[in-house]
């Protein structure tokens, strides 16, 4: 049975798209059947994982049309790894989705028959709690927060979890948060560590693997490839591969992801 995961975080340059890049390649380099559903109007996952932004497609017309999304579905330079890209166009999707009946549910109906074929299914969602994100947390079965290590990294965590709690109430009562992933850890500094501490302290779900502040993460998207590719030596790229083997380790064992934190 596959697993749904919504990448999450309404606070921008936190890591998502990297964290959803990277772990999604991570994943099916252990030999997991993975898709990446790019649901952020600015496409940079879709640039990430090496694709160009096109005119049209990809998940615009299939959240907008109800076209098929297994025929957005395709191919990255990774194997086992697979993409429903976007474009610009998404963004217009807020508006056009708001007369629509329970448009709410759109990308779980058009998301679910892909089930079947993927055993890991990562949504990178937008830097906001719009109708996209709520869309994908209606789809999705857990939740994966990445936060930054700076100061006020709990800011909005509390919002972010109400609206998660809103959602299990109304929309998806089966949606869990899997966990938090401390990222952009800058070993030189105390306020990371008290970052680091104080997520913990409030979120007993944080993963133990922990993602540093690096160049070479940085670099990756801009050359159309994810860490592993780029630099698979890197510190990004071990910190990732470490997230994966806790993910899938939970996974295996069945290990509760909790309603909230």
């Amino acid at each position: 049975m596959s697993t749904v995961f919504a990448v999450v975080n309404q606070k921008g340059g936190v890591g998502k798209t990297t964290t959803t890049v990277s772990l999604g390649t991570a994943l099916a380099m252990r030999r997991q059947r993975v898709l990446v559903i790019d649901a952020d109007p600015q496409a940079n996952a879709t640039t990430a994982l090496g694709q160009r932004q096109g005119e049209g497609g990809g998940l615009y017309e299939s959240m907008v049309d109800e076209r098929s999304l297994d025929a957005t579905v395709v191919p990255t330079a990774v194997p086992g790894l697979s993409l429903v890209p976007t474009t610009t166009q998404l963004a217009g999707a807020e508006v056009e989705l708001v007369s629509i009946m329970a448009r709410e549910f759109r990308m779980k109906r058009i998301l679910d028959p892909l089930r079947e074929r993927f055993g890991v299914i990562l949504i990178d969602c937008p830097p906001s709690l719009g109708l996209l994100t709520v869309n994908a947390l209606a789809a999705a079965d857990e939740v994966i927060i990445p936060v930054q290590c700076e100061y006020l990294a709990l800011e909005g965590l509390g919002h972010l979890a109400e609206t998660i709690r809103l959602v299990q109430a109304n929309l998806n009562p089966r949606l869990r948060i899997r966990g938090i992933v401390l990222t952009m850890f800058d070993t030189r500094t105390n306020l990371a560590r008290q970052v680091e501490e104080e997520v913990r302290q409030h979120f007993a779900n944080t993963f133990r693997a922990v993602i540093p502040r690096s160049v070479r993460l940085s670099e990756a998207p801009s050359h159309g490839a994810p860490i592993q590719l780029y630099d698979p030596q890197s510190t990004g790229a071990q910190a990732y591969d470490q997230l994966a083997d806790e993910l899938l380790a939970q996974l295996q064992h069945a290990g509760p992801a909790v309603a909230h934190g």
